[in-house]
C-alpha cells in the first residue's frame, strides 16, 4: 500500500499502527536475510513509534501527515537511538545523540522507523557493498545490484519492506537504485531538505557530506508519496547555510495537471556517453509517451559540454575530508575499502580542484543555456542495466571501453548544477529488469519535474509491478 493511502487509513482507523508495523517487520524478517537491505533493524523503536501513534490517534489527538507510515533511514542519516556506520567499519558500534534534519522532521510526522537501510562507505560509490554488512541484492535478480549508494533503501521499497525511504545523493545515490530497482525517486534541488554538516566535523572523521553536491532525497512507488514526503522535509534550517526558504512550492498540489504543450528536450547520450541499446531503446520509447499521449513538443538536444567525470571526482575530493579518512585507512588499514582508500590515497593538486571549479561552472552556464528552451529535460537515469554484485561498474558499455564511474554519466552533473532530477521507471528488459528515465527541471524547477512525473506515471503506470522474489517468499 502505498504511503498516502497508508496514512489516511491510519488517520481514520480503518488499520492499525501496530498491525502495520508488525506486518512489515514480518515482510523483513522473511525477505532481508536473502536481500540484506537493513543494516541496523531498529524493530522494537518501530513497535514504540507504532504504538504512541495508535494512542494518539485514539485518543483523539492531532498526528501528523505520515502517521504510522513505516519508514527507512539510510545509514548516512544520524538517526538517534539508533547504530549508524555509514557502512564503515569505523563506526560499527556508533549510536548518534541527535537526528539529521530530515530524520527530526519527519520524526514529527510521527513516521514509525524501522532503522538504518544498507549503503557503500560513506556513500562513496552508486552500488551495495561495504565491509561489515552482507552485500545488498537487487530484488528483480539477487546475482545484481541494486544501485547505490542507497542500494538498501532501493531494495526495501522495492520489495514492500517499507513504502518509503530516504537517502542521499551526491552524484546520483538515489536515482540509481530508483532505476535498478524500478522505483521513484527525486532529487530536488540542491537546498530544498536542509542537511547537517555541523555535526559531522573533526569528532567524526571521514563522515563530513559533500556539502555542495549533496542532496536529501525521497524514495518511493509512487510520485504522491515523494512529494507527501517533501512537504514534511523541505523548508530552512539554521544548521544548514544552504539550505532554501519555503513557500514557493506546493508539493501536493504539484503533482496534478497536464503536460499539453509542454517543451521538452531529450538527450539520448549527451552527444558523448555510450548507452546500452537496451537502454536506449526502453527510454526511447518512453519519450515518445511524452509527445503521443501527454501533448508535449520534444527536441532532442545535447547540451554541448565536453565529459565532466574527471572535474566531477576532483569536485568529490575538494568536499572529502582527506585528513579524517587518510587517518581511518592508517588506524584499520584494509577494513576501509579499497576503493575508498585509492580515492583518498591519490596525490590531488590544488590545480584539479581549482580546474574542477571552473568546469563545474562551465556545466552549469551550457545547462541553464539549454534550459531556457525547455520546461523540462529527459536522458537515461544510467548507461546500463543492473550488473554483478562488488563491481563498481561496467567496463564495457555499447561495445566500448569505460571507466567504472562512466555509466553514471547521465547523474553526477545534475549535481554539479544543483538542479532537481527524478528517475521514474521506463520500461523492463526482455530479462525484466528496470530500466529508468530521467526528468530534469531547470534551477528550482521541482514542481515541474513532479508534475511530469505523475503524468507519465498516469499514462505508464508501474506501481503494481512487483518483483518474482515476493511470490516466492511471501504469501
Amino acid at each position: 500500500m502505498d504511503a498516502v493511502t497508508l496514512a489516511k487509513k491510519i488517520r481514520n482507523k480503518e488499520l492499525s499502527p501496530i498491525e502495520v508495523a508488525d506486518a512489515v517487520l514480518e515482510r523483513i524478517q522473511k525477505l532481508d536475510p536473502t536481500l540484506h537491505a537493513f543494516s541496523t533493524l531498529a524493530a522494537n523503536q518501530a513497535r514504540q513509534d507504532a504504538s504512541r501513534t495508535e494512542k494518539a490517534i485514539m485518543s483523539g489527538q492531532d498526528v501528523g501527515p505520515l502517521a504510522g507510515v513505516p519508514i527507512g533511514m539510510k545509514d548516512l542519516f544520524f538517526v538517534k537511538g539508533v547504530r549508524t556506520t555509514f557502512g564503515s567499519y569505523a563506526y560499527k558500534d556508533f549510536i548518534p545523540e541527535e537526528d539529521d534534519v530530515a530524520v527530526e522532521r519527519l520524526r514529527r510526522a510521527d513516521v514509525t522507523i524501522l532503522g538504518q537501510t544498507n549503503s557503500s562507505e560513506f556513500g562513496f560509490i552508486g552500488t551495495g557493498h561495504n565491509p561489515i554488512f552482507e552485500t545488498t541484492r537487487n530484488p528483480w535478480n539477487i546475482d545484481l545490484t541494486p544501485g547505490g549508494s542507497s542500494a538498501g533503501s532501493g531494495a526495501a521499497v522495492a520489495t514492500g519492506m517499507c513504502p518509503i525511504s530516504i537517502g542521499t545523493d551526491g552524484g546520483g545515490s538515489i536515482r540509481i537504485p530508483a532505476s535498478f530497482c524500478g522505483l521513484y525517486a527525486i532529487k530536488p534541488s540542491f537546498g530544498r531538505v536542509p542537511t547537517y554538516p555541523g555535526f559531522r566535523d573533526e569528532q567524526f572523521p571521514g563522515a563530513s557530506g559533500w556539502e555542495s553536491l549533496v542532496h536529501i532525497c525521497p524514495l518511493s512507488r509512487t510520485v504522491t508519496d515523494c512529494a507527501l514526503m517533501l512537504s514534511v522535509m523541505a523548508g530552512p534550517d539554521d544548521r544548514d547555510r544552504h539550505s532554501l526558504p519555503a513557500g514557493d512550492i506546493d508539493w501536493m498540489g504539484s503533482v496534478q495537471g497536464d503536460l499539453k504543450g509542454m517543451k521538452v528536450g531529450y538527450s539520448a547520450d549527451w552527444g558523448y556517453a555510450a548507452v546500452e541499446p537496451e537502454v536506449r531503446e526502453i527510454v526511447g520509447k518512453a519519450v515518445k509517451v511524452f509527445e503521443r499521449d501527454l501533448g508535449c513538443h520534444v527536441e532532442e538536444v545535447n547540451p554541448g559540454w565536453p565529459d565532466p567525470l574527471g572535474s566531477f571526482l576532483s569536485l568529490l575530493c575538494s568536499e572529502t575530508d582527506l585528513q579524517g579518512i587518510r587517518g581511518l585507512v592508517q588506524k584499520h588499514g584494509d577494513k576501509i575499502s579499497t576503493h575508498v582508500a585509492d580515492f583518498v590515497g591519490r596525490n590531488w593538486t590544488a590545480e584539479q580542484i581549482t580546474d574542477a571549479v571552473v568546469a563545474r561552472k562551465m556545466v552549469y552556464n551550457k545547462m541553464w543555456r539549454l534550459m531556457r528552451k525547455f520546461d523540462i529535460l529527459l536522458t537515461p537515469t544510467l548507461s546500463c542495466l543492473p550488473f554483478p554484485i562488488h563491481m563498481s561498474g561496467p567496463d564495457k558499455i555499447e561495445g566500448r571501453w569505460v571507466s567504472s564511474a562512466h555509466w553514471l554519466s547521465f547523474t553526477f552533473p545534475i549535481n554539479m548544477t544543483g538542479q532537481p532530477a527524478a528517475s521514474v521507471p521506463a520500461g523492463w528488459t526482455k530479462e525484466g529488469l528496470p530500466v529508468g528515465l530521467q526528468i530534469v527541471g531547470p534551477h528550482l524547477g521541482d514542481a515541474a519535474v513532479l508534475r511530469a512525473s505523475a503524468a507519465f506515471e498516469k499514462a505508464a503506470p508501474w506501481r503494481d509491478r512487483w518483483p518474482p522474489i515476493l511470490k516466492e517468499n511471501v504469501q
